[in-house]
C-alpha cells in the first residue's frame, strides 16, 4: 500500500515543473500524497504559487531584487500568484520602518504581490502545530543552556529532558506560553534524529521564549517560532508550490520535509540557488550598519550601496535591475558578477529613456569680446527620439564652459578643447569660438577665459565643448561617486574599513541650464559629454542636488573628464 501510494504521489507531482523537481535533491518526505495534492490544487486552481519572504530586520538590496525578479516574475510568467510575506519571528531585530522601507521597494520595483501576509498572522496555527507534535512524542520542552545544547547536537548525545511525557510537555509548553520563564529557561525541541549526519536534524529548536514587543502583533505572544520551525509550516499553508531560497539553506532540507511529513501537510518544491555577489559592493546587514553608523555613508540610501533604496538614489531603474537579474539568471554555482555588467544594463536603459540637457560639472567663466547679447538656439532633448520635441536654451556673452575642457597652453596634441591660439572648437549647438586670453588669480589659476565667437562656424571644430549661460541657468551640487571599496576583500574581511575609499564621494559645485530645476528627485538626465545625473533627495527649493548615476561609456579614461580638477571631500 505505501509503495502505491509513492508510486501514485511521484505520478502526481510529474505533472508541475520537472525542471526545477529535478534541480532539488530528494530526501525523505519530499513527496505529497494523492489526497494532499487533490487538495492542494482544489484550493489553487492549478495555478502555481510563489513566495518572497524578506525578514523585516533591514532593507532590501540587490539580492532581494534577483529573488524578487524570480518569485514575482515566475509567477508573472506562469499565470500564478506570489505572496509577499514577512518572516517576521525575531522581534529584537525587527522594526516598522523596515517594513514600510520593503513594501515601497517592491512596489517600485514594480511587483504587486497578490497577498501580503506576516508570519505572525499564523502564529495561532502554528503553537496549534506544536502541541500536536507534543501529543505525537515528537516534541518536548528542554532548559539546556546554549552552551549545553551546542554540545549535545556536536556530540549528538540526547538532552536530559528528551524522555519527559507528553503531559509534562504540555503542562510545561503552556507555562512557556503564559510568560513563566524567562528568556532562556526554557525551549520547544522537536525530536527528530539526534544520530543525523545533518546538524539541523539534532532537535531543532521550534519555540523560545522573548519579552520583546513585535512590531506587527505587539506584546500578543511571548513566546517565538523559530526559523526552522515557521519557514516550511507557512509555505504549507499558504499552499507555495515552489519555495526557492539561496544555498546556505541547503541544509534544512531534511528538516524542512521531515516536518512537514510528521504533520501531514503540503510540501512544496525546494530549490536552493547561489546568491548574488557583485563586485565593488557589500551586501552584509552588519558591515552596511557598521558605514551608517560610523557617518562614513549617508545613509542605508546612500548612492554607494547597492541597497534598493541607495540604488534608486543612484539612479537606478526598476527596468534595469529587473534586465540586470534576468541576464544573472539563477544557478547553483557559486559566483560573482562584475559591477560592469550591472553599470552597462543602466546604461542602455537610461540612454534609451533620458533627456539631454547641459549642464559644467567644474566651472569656469567665459566671456565674449566680438558679439554682446542673448539670443535661444534650439537643442534636441534627445537626438534619436524626434518625438520628444527640442527645447529653447538661452546663449549669452557670458557663459561657462567646464575646466576640464581649457588648458592654459596648446601643448597636447591629443586635447581639443579652448587654449590659446587660433584653434576654433565648437560650442554645442552655438557657434565656434577661439581663445583670445585668460584670466588669472593671485594663485595663477585660471579665472576667466576670453573668447571670439563665429556663428556661421567657418572652421570644422573637432570636438563641440558643453556650455551653460552665466545669466540664464540654475546652481547644482554635484556629487560625484567613485567605488566604495578599494579591494573586494572587504565583503569577506572582518577588517572590512581599512578598504573603503575615503574620496568614494566628491563634492563640487556647477551649473546647469535653466529648467533642469524643475526635474524631481530620482529622475534623471543625460547630461551632453558628462554622464548620466539623477536629482537627489536631498534637493531642496533653493538647492538643486544632482548624483552622478554613470560615465557615458565605460572607459575609465573617458570617465575622468568629468572629474573637478580639485577634489573636495565630503
Amino acid at each position: 500500500m505505501a509503495a502505491s501510494a509513492a508510486a501514485a504521489a511521484a505520478e502526481g507531482e510529474t505533472k508541475r515543473d520537472l525542471s526545477i523537481l529535478q534541480s532539488g535533491r530528494p530526501v525523505e518526505g519530499y513527496l505529497n500524497t494523492p489526497e494532499l495534492i487533490a487538495a492542494h490544487e482544489k484550493k489553487t486552481g492549478g495555478a502555481p504559487y510563489f513566495r518572497f519572504p524578506p525578514e523585516p530586520n533591514g532593507f532590501l538590496h540587490i539580492g532581494h531584487a534577483k529573488s524578487m525578479n524570480l518569485n514575482f516574475g515566475s509567477a508573472r510568467a506562469h499565470g500564478g500568484k506570489c505572496y509577499l510575506r514577512y518572516d517576521d519571528t525575531n522581534p529584537e531585530a525587527e522594526d516598522q520602518v523596515y517594513i514600510d522601507a520593503i513594501v515601497e521597494m517592491v512596489e517600485w520595483m514594480g511587483w504587486r504581490p497578490d497577498w501580503v501576509t506576516y508570519s505572525s498572522d499564523y502564529f495561532a496555527e502554528l503553537y496549534a502545530f506544536a502541541v500536536q507534535l507534543i501529543k505525537a512524542g515528537k516534541a518536548y520542552v528542554d532548559h539546556s543552556t546554549p552552551d549545553q545544547l551546542k554540545q549535545q547536537r556536536e556530540l549528538r548525545e540526547d538532552s536530559p529532558w528528551r524522555n519527559r511525557s507528553v503531559e509534562e510537555n504540555l503542562l510545561l509548553f503552556n507555562h512557556m506560553r503564559q510568560g513563566r520563564y524567562a528568556e532562556g529557561e526554557a525551549t520547544l525541541r522537536v525530536k527528530a534524529d539526534m544520530k543525523s549526519d545533518n546538524p539541523n536534524m539534532r532537535d531543532f529548536i521550534a519555540y523560545r521564549v522573548k519579552y520583546v514587543e513585535h512590531p506587527h502583533i505587539k506584546d500578543t505572544w511571548c513566546i517565538y517560532p523559530s526559523y526552522d520551525f515557521t519557514h516550511c509550516l507557512i509555505d504549507s499553508l499558504e499552499d507555495i508550490d515552489y519555495s526557492l531560497c539561496t544555498l546556505e539553506f541547503e541544509t534544512r532540507r531534511e528538516s524542512y520535509f521531515w516536518l512537514l511529513a510528521e504533520l501531514n501537510l503540503w510540501r512544496p518544491h525546494v530549490w536552493e540557488f547561489s546568491r548574488l555577489n557583485v563586485t565593488g559592493s557589500l551586501l552584509s546587514k552588519r558591515k552596511i550598519n557598521v558605514l551608517v553608523r560610523k557617518g562614513i555613508v549617508r545613509g542605508f540610501d546612500d548612492p554607494r550601496l547597492l541597497t534598493l533604496a541607495g540604488m534608486r538614489r543612484r539612479g537606478y531603474t526598476p527596468a534595469a535591475i529587473n534586465r540586470f537579474c534576468e541576464l544573472v539568471g539563477i544557478t547553483r554555482s557559486m559566483n560573482v558578477i562584475q559591477i560592469s555588467m550591472l553599470e552597462n544594463t543602466l546604461r542602455e536603459d537610461l540612454d534609451e529613456r533620458c533627456e539631454r540637457r547641459l549642464m559644467v560639472i567644474d566651472p569656469i567663466k567665459v566671456v565674449v569680446d566680438n558679439w554682446k547679447g542673448e539670443m535661444a538656439v534650439e537643442c534636441p532633448n534627445h537626438p534619436r527620439r524626434p518625438e520628444l520635441g527640442n527645447r529653447s536654451v538661452p546663449f549669452t556673452d557670458t557663459f561657462y564652459v567646464d575646466r576640464s575642457d581649457f588648458h592654459t597652453m596648446d601643448d597636447n596634441s591629443k586635447f581639443y578643447g579652448l587654449a590659446p591660439g587660433p584653434r576654433a572648437v565648437g560650442l554645442k549647438y552655438s557657434g565656434n569660438v577661439v581663445c583670445k586670453s585668460f584670466e588669472v588669480d593671485k594663485n595663477g589659476q585660471p579665472t576667466v577665459i576670453h573668447v571670439d565667437i563665429d556663428f556661421e562656424r567657418k572652421d570644422k571644430p573637432k570636438t563641440n565643448i558643453s556650455w551653460v549661460s552665466a545669466t540664464a541657468s540654475t546652481p547644482v551640487e554635484v556629487r560625484l561617486y567613485n567605488p566604495l571599496l578599494k579591494d573586494d576583500r572587504a565583503a569577506i574581511d572582518p577588517e572590512f574599513l581599512k578598504f573603503i575609499d575615503e574620496n568614494s564621494e566628491v563634492i563640487t559645485h556647477g551649473y546647469a541650464e535653466k529648467g533642469v530645476e524643475k526635474f524631481q528627485p530620482f529622475e534623471s538626465i543625460q547630461v551632453e559629454r558628462f554622464g548620466y545625473f539623477v536629482v537627489d533627495s536631498d534637493t531642496t527649493p533653493d538647492q538643486l542636488v544632482m548624483n552622478r548615476v554613470l560615465s557615458l561609456r565605460e572607459d575609465k579614461s573617458k570617465a575622468a573628464v568629468a572629474e573637478p580638477a580639485q577634489r573636495k571631500k565630503k
